[in-house]
């Protein structure tokens, strides 16, 4: 039997700070803090375009998309599941108070007590989906 080495709780604590402390976050010294905090230092982000390594650049992609974004934010569907090291997250985004614009999944990697990998999945009825798609 392979014994878990994460704790449950503490990969839930990672998805749940990780949506709203870093991709939800416009200060990038709040969210550069949150990324020490949450991720390794090696820790890889896949996301629909491509992949990133390192809080540098994770801070980057995630201050790029708060940036096209000003007024939306993350709401969870749910709560995270886990199973051994990993677990995965649903969530949407869009302005306060309305449905979403897009909505996806994370679905994280920890290693340590931080998030190693973060793989970003959007749904493809989202808007987002056929936008950022397009651009590939």
């Amino acid at each position: 039997m392979i014994q878990q080495s994460e704790s449950a709780e503490r990969i839930r604590e990672l998805l749940t700070r990780n949506l709203q402390e870093v991709f939800g976050e416009a200060d990038e010294n709040r969210r550069r803090a949150a990324l020490e905090e949450l991720w390794a230092a090696d820790g890889v982000l896949h996301v629909p375009p491509g992949s990133v390594v390192g809080h540098e650049a994770i801070s980057k992609v995630a201050g790029d998309l708060r940036a096209t974004h000003p007024n939306f934010v993350y709401t969870p569907s749910g709560k995270p599941q886990v199973v051994q090291n990993a677990g995965r997250f649903a969530w949407g985004s869009g302005p306060r108070g309305e449905a979403p614009a897009y909505t996806g999944w994370d679905v994280a990697i920890v290693r340590d007590g931080k998030i190693a990998a973060l793989y970003v999945f959007l749904d493809e009825t989202s808007g987002e989906f056929h936008r950022v798609t397009a651009q590939s």
